[in-house]
């Protein structure tokens, strides 16, 4: 079996797989226990040692669940990261201090270390203050309750915001939607991250499984795709149309040309950029993971690159407008 590359994580001292495992729409509930379990296990033998959790993924089922699995094998050995941002409940959201500090406790309550290698902001919260949010974030790491802090989904506003709050702790790591269509960050996001030592954890690298090809425009979703699922198939639509479905068809003798599979070539183009410490990637069968860490350490040539890009001409989101980038929010709060 191909062994997985490793990258450092911005200015850290964590090295993870180029390939790693979330777990936001499958093992918050749209796959049952036992496949959770398995991938799980399937992941971490085949090398893959960056996991990735939200709170909210099931509200909080994902981290109970990979609590109970990860317990298994020694701490020291994967790298653990989950988020805080999204309603918990009807009163607990956001990214005040009080909030940052009562969900990180719940997080580690339901993973069961003692800490969390990464501590993530989901998002980007306008009604507090950006000194208190940084102030907080820096105490959940002095305390050791989390090794390092990120964030997910941020402008480059609110990056330079949260970067020039004075002796607050410094973000690793960025995690954006990208993908081939997808390409948003590429502009601003990425030189401002390379700038200040902060690595791209990728969401969406396949842009749902439409970069699988599994989707053919005219016809219905497979039905065991996660398009065709109530619990999962609930963002996909953006990448749904006729028109990025027929261009996709396009990437066929591409990743043929390449000796990939259809799921490699896109993993392999994110990885291309030096700015890209991993991919994060779903998946419901082991087997999906086998065929995804095969993508780890491909160079893709010119020419292939180029036939990506036109290919899909007609499809690549460059510049989105706010609108358009899933809860997302301008601006930044300051203190008065």
């Amino acid at each position: 079996m191909k062994e997985i590359m490793r990258r450092k994580l911005g200015d850290s001292d964590l090295m993870v797989s180029e390939v790693s495992l979330g777990s936001w729409l499958t093992y918050s509930g749209g796959v049952g226990r036992e496949q959770t379990e398995a991938c799980t296990k399937a992941a971490y033998e085949m090398g893959i040692n960056f996991f990735d959790t939200a709170n909210v993924y099931g509200r909080g089922a994902s981290e109970t669940a990979w609590g109970e699995i990860l317990s298994a094998y020694p701490r020291e050995s994967y790298v653990l990261a989950t988020k805080v941002f999204f309603p918990m409940s009807d009163t607990d959201s956001g990214l005040s201090a009080a909030q940052i500090k009562k969900q990180i406790d719940l997080s580690l309550a339901r993973l069961k270390p003692d800490h969390v290698d990464l501590s993530q902001c989901q998002r980007f919260d306008i009604t507090v203050p950006i000194e208190e949010t940084m102030e907080a974030l820096s105490e959940v790491v002095r305390s050791g309750k989390a090794r390092y802090i990120g964030f997910s989904e941020w402008s480059p506003e609110q990056i330079e915001a949260g970067l020039g709050v004075a002796g607050a702790e410094k973000f690793v790591s960025s995690q954006p939607q990208y993908n081939m269509i997808w390409r948003n960050p590429e502009k601003e996001v990425f030189p401002l991250c390379d700038k200040n030592g902060i690595s791209q954890i990728v969401w969406s690298p396949l842009a749902q499984g439409v970069l699988t090809g599994k989707y053919k425009p005219g016809e219905l979703p497979p039905s065991d795709s996660r398009a065709t699922n109530q619990e999962m198939s609930g963002f996909i639509g953006r990448y749904m149309s006729d028109e990025i479905l027929t261009a996709v068809q396009g990437l066929l003798p591409i990743a043929k040309e390449a000796g990939l599979s259809m799921a490699q070539l896109a993993l392999a183009w994110d990885l291309r950029r030096k700015e890209v410490a991993s991919v994060i990637i779903g998946a419901s069968r082991p087997e999906q993971i086998v065929d995804n860490i095969a993508a780890t350490g491909v160079t893709l040539s010119d020419d292939i690159l180029e036939a990506v890009d036109k290919a899909l001409a007609n499809v690549i989101v460059h510049t989105a407008p706010i609108s358009e980038t899933r809860g997302r929010a301008e601006g930044v709060k300051h203190r008065e």
